[in-house]
């Protein structure tokens, strides 16, 4: 039986751009959706399944951040990559602070791009409806890797992919020194100013997450990376 296609949702205005990336997907093996402006990404997404979503920053009608956003609200966990003209840091984080998973800035190699969203897909099991089991004792904290779920005290938490890449790396890295660059390469794939500023904005959100254990602590070792302090499994 063939293996079921991912499908892309692919918001871009310049159409000769967005051409030539549903062409290279396509031959590598993706469904992918082309819409040239934010309104029509998000009927689509609304009226439709996708598997991953690359959007553009500047758009006509609705802009790439505010379509992430809306996206964000019906889906929490649908990974995002933003493609842009824009390099500005405080446009990237911005981007990372809305939940992105990648940032790609124009012009950019259609290989690089592949890349990154074969990164981010990696973890999606070939036949969808199998799941690993990946739950996780935190402290007091239950931590459903696949659902992306938080739990303490019969109340849940629906965190972002990337929340859920991060935490499930300090939880597998438990009690001894993280080093930074190493786990910036794990999760994002390389060691990247833009990506260890993210990193930082992701820890502060997961240390608000486990505030309610006094026994969970992550600790910063100046000049070398973190130590997640939590009771073994």
């Amino acid at each position: 039986m063939p293996k079921e296609k991912l499908k892309i949702l692919l918001a871009e205005d310049d159409l000769n751009l967005g051409i030539l990336l549903v062409d290279y997907l396509e031959t590598e093996g993706f469904d992918v959706k082309l819409c040239k402006d934010g309104e029509l990404a998000l009927k689509a997404f609304q009226n439709n399944h996708f598997d991953l979503c690359l959007l553009d920053v500047m758009m006509p009608k609705l802009d790439g951040f505010s379509l992430a956003s809306a996206i964000r609200s019906k889906d929490e966990i649908i990974p995002i990559i933003f493609i842009t003209a824009k390099s500005l840091k405080e446009d990237k984080l911005k981007g990372y602070d809305l939940g992105a998973d990648d940032y790609i800035t124009k012009p950019f190699d259609e290989e690089e791009l592949l890349w990154k969203i074969k990164a981010i897909i990696r973890r999606i099991p070939e036949d969808k409806n199998q799941t690993l089991k990946k739950i996780i004792s935190i402290g007091n904290y239950t931590f459903d890797f696949n659902n992306q779920a938080l739990t303490i005290n019969s109340k849940t938490k629906r965190i972002t992919e990337k929340e859920s890449d991060i935490l499930h790396y300090l939880s597998t890295h438990r009690n001894k020194i993280i080093k930074r660059e190493e786990m910036l390469k794990e999760i994002w794939g390389e060691n990247d100013y833009f990506f260890g500023r993210s990193l930082d904005v992701f820890l502060t959100k997961i240390r608000k997450y486990l505030k309610e254990d006094a026994q969970l602590s992550i600790e910063n070792v100046f000049g070398v990376g973190f130590i997640f302090n939590a009771p073994d499994e």
